[in-house]
C-alpha cells in the first residue's frame, strides 16, 4: 500500500516539474513558426485599393487578395499596431499601412516577408494624410480606421510560403517625394540632424517626437521617433549620411519613420554652412526722393547693374538721422534679390506710393526708417558679411546747406555710375532740393512729374 502510494506522490512529483519546467521563459527563444500559404493568390493591386478611397470611409466588400512585402518593424519599438506593406520588393509602386492591434508583429511577419491580404470585410480610409487599411472605431462618433484586433488578424493576413526577400529602399530627394510613395522603404544621401537639435535624444521618455533632418542644401525632412522606443534616451548621430525608412505622412508634411539606428550611417563629416549669401559692388543706391508736395510719396531705389539676379539674403539699408553717429534705424532686405539691370524701390507708404506714380513699390516698409528721410539724413547700404557697399551723406554730418541735402528734393546716381561706393563722392551725384550748397541744384522737386522710381 505505502509502495502503491510513493508512486503516485512521485509521479505528480515528476508531473507537477514538468509543468514548472515548461512555464519557465527563455530569452533565447526562436522566432515561432507560422503557417504559410501556398493557395491564396493575388486578384488586386495595392494601388487599385487605395483609388478606392474618395472622401470617405468605406468597407471592402469584395473578396479581394493583395499582396505585398513587409517593410516596418516593431522589434525597436519605433513602429506600434501598424505594418508596412509595400508592393514590391524593389522599385515598389505604392505602399500600403495596415492597423493591426497585434504586439511583437515582427516575430510573424519579418520584414521582407511576402504576405496576402483578404480586404473582405476590412476598412479603407485616410488618415493624417494616409491612406490606411484595418478594423473600425468611433472616434466622437464618426467611424474611422482602426486596429484589427488581434483574434482576426489571422482571418486576413497570411504569409506567403515564398522566401523571406531583402526588400531595397528607393533613393530619393526630399524635393521628390510623393503620396505613392507613403508605406514604402526609401534612402536618403547626405541627411544630417539639424544643428539645433544635436545634443538631444531621438525622443522624449513616452512622447511622440519629431526631430528634423536636413540636407547641405538646406532641405528639411520630419524624422518621428516614438518615447517607447530602445533608442529613445540615445543621443542623435552627430554625422551625415545616408538614412533608410519607412515613408509616412503627418497631415500635410512628409515623416520618416526608421525601424531601428542601425537605418542611419551616418559616417561622414556633417554639411558646411550653405553659403547662400553674397557680396556686390554691382549693388547701389540710384535715388532718393523726398518730393516738395508729397512727404507720402517718399522712396528710395536700389540698382544691379550686374545681369545675373542678386539675393539681398542678409543685406541691410540704414539710416543715420541728421548728425547721429549711431544708426537710428534698418531695413532687412532678406528674401529679396534683384534682377539683372533692374531697379528695387522701397516705399514708407506703399498706397500712396501706387496711388502717386501707378505701381506698387518692391518693398513696403515702416515710417520713419531709412526710406522715409526728410533729406538732411545719411544712408548705408550694408552686405550680409557687415562691410559697408555704398553710402550716400557723410555720417556724423547733418545734411540740412551741405553738399549732400536733398530736402524738398531727389538725390539720383549719375548714369556713368555702375559700381557702389563706399566713400560718399558728390561728383556722383545730381542733388535737388531748396537750401544746399555750391554743386547742388535747388530746385524743388514735385511729385509725380519730377521723379521716375523704377527707371534707371
Amino acid at each position: 500500500m505505502n509502495f502503491r502510494v510513493n508512486n503516485i506522490v512521485c509521479l505528480f512529483s515528476l508531473l507537477g516539474l514538468c509543468l514548472i519546467m515548461a512555464c519557465v521563459k527563455d530569452k533565447n527563444f526562436d522566432t515561432p513558426e507560422s503557417d504559410c500559404v501556398s493557395d491564396l493568390k493575388a486578384n488586386y493591386a495595392i494601388g487599385d485599393l487605395k483609388a478606392l478611397y474618395v472622401d470617405e470611409l468605406i468597407q471592402v466588400q469584395e473578396d479581394w487578395v493583395i499582396e505585398g512585402y513587409v517593410v516596418s518593424s516593431d522589434m525597436a519599438g519605433n513602429f506600434f499596431g501598424t505594418l508596412h506593406i509595400q508592393d514590391n520588393l524593389i522599385d515598389p509602386t505604392q505602399g500600403l499601412q495596415l492597423e493591426i492591434d497585434l504586439r511583437d508583429s515582427h516575430l510573424f511577419y519579418e520584414v521582407g516577408t511576402k504576405v496576402l491580404i483578404k480586404t473582405k470585410g476590412l476598412y479603407l480610409g485616410m488618415s493624417r494624410g494616409a491612406i490606411k487599411l484595418g478594423g473600425v472605431f468611433s472616434a466622437f462618433g464618426n467611424p474611422a480606421v482602426g486596429r484589427l484586433p488581434a483574434a482576426v488578424v489571422g482571418q486576413h493576413l497570411f504569409n506567403s510560403c515564398n522566401p523571406l526577400g531583402s526588400p531595397q529602399p528607393k533613393k530619393v530627394g526630399v524635393n521628390e517625394l510623393e503620396d505613392s510613395m507613403i508605406s514604402t522603404l526609401v534612402q536618403f544621401a547626405n541627411m544630417e540632424i539639424l544643428s539645433a537639435e544635436l545634443g538631444l535624444t531621438y525622443a522624449v521618455k513616452e512622447e511622440e517626437t519629431i526631430r528634423t533632418l536636413t540636407n547641405c542644401e538646406d532641405l528639411e525632412l520630419e524624422l518621428l521617433n516614438s518615447g517607447y522606443s530602445d533608442f529613445q534616451a540615445n543621443l542623435l548621430p552627430e554625422g551625415n549620411g545616408a538614412i533608410t525608412g519607412v515613408l509616412i505622412k503627418g497631415n500635410k508634411d512628409y515623416q520618416l519613420v526608421i525601424r531601428d539606428t542601425s537605418d542611419i550611417a551616418f559616417t561622414n563629416i556633417r554639411c558646411e554652412d550653405l553659403v547662400d549669401e553674397f557680396t556686390s559692388s554691382n549693388i547701389f543706391i540710384s535715388e532718393l526722393a523726398d518730393p516738395d508736395n508729397n512727404t507720402g510719396a517718399r522712396f528710395v531705389e536700389l540698382y544691379n547693374s550686374d545681369s545675373e539676379p542678386l539675393s539681398l539674403k542678409g543685406w541691410t539699408l540704414r539710416r543715420y538721422t541728421n548728425d547721429n553717429t549711431e544708426i537710428s534705424s534698418t531695413i532687412d532686405l532678406s528674401g529679396f534679390e534683384i534682377e539683372g539691370n533692374s531697379t528695387f524701390v522701397i516705399s514708407p507708404n506703399a498706397s500712396e506710393f501706387e496711388n502717386v506714380y501707378g505701381f506698387p513699390p518692391s518693398l513696403s516698409v515702416s515710417i520713419n526708417g531709412p526710406a522715409d528721410s526728410n533729406g538732411d539724413d545719411n544712408l548705408e547700404l550694408v552686405d550680409p558679411f557687415g562691410a559697408v557697399i555704398d553710402i550716400f551723406g557723410v555720417i556724423g554730418e547733418d545734411g540740412s546747406g551741405t553738399n549732400h541735402e536733398f530736402e524738398d528734393g531727389r538725390a539720383v546716381r549719375n548714369g556713368n555710375v555702375s559700381q557702389a561706393n563706399p566713400i560718399y563722392t558728390p561728383s556722383e551725384w545730381a542733388i535737388y532740393n531748396d537750401s544746399g550748397e555750391a554743386g547742388t541744384i535747388n530746385e524743388p522737386q514735385n511729385a509725380p512729374a519730377n521723379f521716375n522710381p523704377g527707371i534707371r
